[in-house]
């Protein structure tokens, strides 16, 4: 699929550089270990997604199939925030509407436009390629998409050197998330599903390998060192899943902070009414193991850039935002709190204008000039503010309604987790007769395959993309075992 790729050139590069222009705005950033390998991937071109594939392939030479994969898919982007940005991209779009036929010249075009609209504006207006290619317009040629793909690939080569400079700076912090984002506390068992909701279905057969939460904790950290020079301060846990029982992986990893929701942190506390005073602080998890800091969002203040200001006016959406933390100011009587706002940092800004620049760029320049907010890091935060707070047991759950019904429950995402677990038995079976690279191999599906976003999907996947590559690991799975792919998953686990 070809969304690192494609976020990669829209979303992670100009996030960060953007706060270039406004040195006293100071963010956290999280980063997925596998998110940054697959950029890697991309780089050293060890691996090409279905749709580069189908964007290089020269129009003319385009099959019966391709040509109507590139009509069902290369509209994948949001039609009036962006397409129709693109006259030639948006004539285009309801050309394949009228149900009118392509000529080779329209695939081309398509293919074009499709990649190019994928880029930043910042990128589309300052790169030298890139303004020819929007001045162009239409009427492209081969070179012309070379040249639009070769752009692509200098812009992730960039990502990953532009987040350790700006964290080397001292403007960002940069956490991290287990290695191929996992629920952790499903991987340490998913029973633990029933600690969140007692209503949960669970699967027949359980699946209970604490071992695999602590790899993909400990390997996230040193993946992490490698590419920064440095240990991480702080870790997200994949969709700020967390429970009691994978606090001694992530303290044995020597990570210092922890983020999630403040529904855990009322379930915590076992309370009913919604208490900013307790959410404005960073808590302590005191525990044998050694001790967490561990701070909670806001979920409303997150709630609203992530999924309701895309519909506003940037100036008002920002001025909104700006009152809100006003109020909390005025609320507290100038006593210092700590408003946490995290959220999903790619998938909302499709949906603004402007790719969400416009109310970035206000937003950073208001809480530059504010004298009654100021932004910083945790780790930062952490060092001068710490925490007093002990939290005696931790609430299970996340930042979806406070349980992992997201992940487990329904008869499908039931049915993947009873064929994980029958593959993960099949491993344990067989490791003490395969050699150390197949090992490695074999492991590495298996830690794949345990990644949320399969079972995320699972039961609302609406063209079974995600059901196909979770049954493609597993079979390549028991490919690297010398194991028979079993039946099952051999046909689609959804309908």
């Amino acid at each position: 699929m070809p969304w690192v790729r494609l976020h990669g050139t829209k979303d992670y590069l100009d996030m960060v550089q953007m706060l270039s222009a406004y040195p006293k705005v100071r963010l956290t950033f999280n980063l997925v270990p596998s998110l940054l390998e697959q950029i890697e991937d991309f780089i050293t071109g060890s691996v090409k997604d279905s749709f580069l594939e189908f964007s290089v392939k020269p129009a003319d030479k385009l099959g019966a199939e391709e040509k109507n994969f590139i009509l069902n898919n290369f509209f994948s982007i949001n039609r009036e925030r962006v397409i129709s940005l693109f006259p030639r991209y948006y004539e285009l779009y309801f050309k394949k509407q009228a149900g009118l036929s392509f000529t080779d010249q329209d695939y081309l075009d398509l293919q074009v436009c499709f990649n190019l609209a994928w880029f930043d504006p910042s990128f589309r207006s300052t790169n030298p390629e890139l303004k020819k290619l929007i001045a162009k317009g239409r009427f492209f040629s081969e070179e012309d998409k070379k040249s639009c793909l070769t752009q692509q690939l200098d812009i992730l080569r960039q990502i990953i050197p532009a987040y350790r400079t700006f964290q080397e700076q001292g403007q960002i912090e940069v956490s991290i998330t287990p290695y191929y984002h996992p629920i952790l506390p499903l991987l340490y068992n998913t029973k633990t599903a029933r600690e969140a909701n007692i209503r949960t279905v669970l699967p027949r057969v359980q699946f209970s390998y604490p071992q695999d939460a602590r790899f993909q904790v400990e390997e996230a950290v040193r993946f992490y060192q490698e590419r920064f020079g440095i240990k991480p301060c702080g870790m997200w846990p994949s969709e700020e899943a967390v429970s009691e029982h994978i606090l001694p992986f992530i303290m044995g990893a020597g990570i210092n902070w922890i983020v999630t929701d403040e529904a855990i942190l009322f379930k915590s506390l076992k309370l009913k009414k919604r208490d900013t005073r307790l959410v404005y602080q960073p808590h302590l998890l005191k525990r044998e193991e050694g001790d967490l800091n561990i701070i909670f969002r806001d979920r409303n203040l997150s709630d609203l850039i992530g999924f309701v200001y895309h519909n506003w006016d940037a100036r008002d959406a920002v001025a909104d935002f700006m009152k809100h933390l006003h109020d909390i100011h005025l609320a507290f009587n100038g006593e210092d709190v700590f408003v946490v706002i995290a959220m999903d940092g790619e998938n909302a800004w499709e949906y603004f204008a402007n790719d969400g620049h416009d109310f970035l760029e206000l937003l950073y320049q208001r809480l530059s000039e504010s004298d009654f907010v100021k932004t910083t890091t945790v780790g930062d935060y952490l060092k001068a503010y710490p925490p007093k707070r002990n939290i005696k047991h931790l609430g299970c759950g996340s930042w979806i309604y406070g349980d992992f019904g997201k992940w487990i429950g329904n008869p499908y995402k039931v049915r993947a987790w009873e064929c994980l677990a029958e593959a993960r038995e099949k491993l344990e079976e067989a490791e003490p007769l395969l050699a150390p690279d197949k090992l490695e191999l074999a492991k590495k599906q298996i830690y794949i395959a345990e990644g949320s976003d399969w079972f995320w999907w699972y039961g609302e996947d609406p063209d079974g993309s995600f059901d196909k590559l979770f049954r493609r690991h597993l079979g390549n799975f028991y490919a690297i075992i010398d194991k028979p792919v079993p039946n099952y998953l051999k046909n689609p686990l959804t309908p």
